[in-house]
């Protein structure tokens, strides 16, 4: 406890010294920023979501990982129902919000379940598909994962820029990610300004 009350009345004295520090316009100044850039350490992002140190192609998830949390979902439900089941009557513990509970687990858990349709259209193919619809040489070009629908059916949306510089044509397409069919596809002349950006 004298080591807590140590450790705060050190931090109270040090903020004392820093709002005066503040006041005071010809003092030097060097010394707090030295300490300053002692204290600052900054936030890092997990190696695994670090995408500078990445070499190689991006793997998008696959998209029948839902399941696992549907049949998580389905299993709880199972037992809130039979809890329910068991001693509903009059009980403290076991009462109607468990029936309810198993119900709304369930109708959650079918929903995963069905949803999770295996993606068979990775983004190169879904981009080669984009590529023949849009009748244009492309330059640059994104990929996006999506998903329409109440049945969350996995939908690759394909943003291209034509091959010139700047580019004269953009489109965008939207490609079944089960069966490469093309669900919808944009074509435009290119509005943006790159005069700005002329070398």
């Amino acid at each position: 406890m004298a080591e807590v009350a140590s450790g705060l009345a050190d931090l109270i004295a040090s903020l004392s010294m820093t709002a005066a520090g503040k006041d005071d316009k010809t003092g030097n100044h060097a010394d707090d920023v030295d300490d300053l850039d002692d204290l600052d350490e900054g936030d890092e992002l997990p190696a695994e979501l670090d995408v500078t140190g990445y070499v190689g192609a991006y793997l998008f998830p696959d998209t029948g990982r839902r399941r696992i949390p549907g049949f998580i979902y389905l299993g709880f439900a199972a037992l809130c129902i039979l809890l329910w089941a068991a001693d509903h009557e009059g009980g403290v513990f076991v009462n109607d919000g468990f029936l309810v509970a198993g119900v709304l687990l369930a109708l959650v858990g079918v929903h995963h379940v069905v949803t999770a349709r295996k993606r068979r259209v990775d983004d190169t193919d879904a981009l080669v598909a984009a590529t023949r619809e849009v009748g244009f040489a492309v330059g640059h070009a994104s990929a996006q994962l999506s998903f329409r629908g109440i049945a969350s059916r996995p939908t690759w949306r394909i943003l291209l820029y034509s091959a010139e510089d700047p580019p004269q044509r953009r489109g965008l397409v939207l490609v079944d990610a089960i069966d490469e069919s093309i669900v919808a596809q944009y074509v435009e002349d290119n509005p943006e300004d790159w005069s700005a950006l002329d070398r």
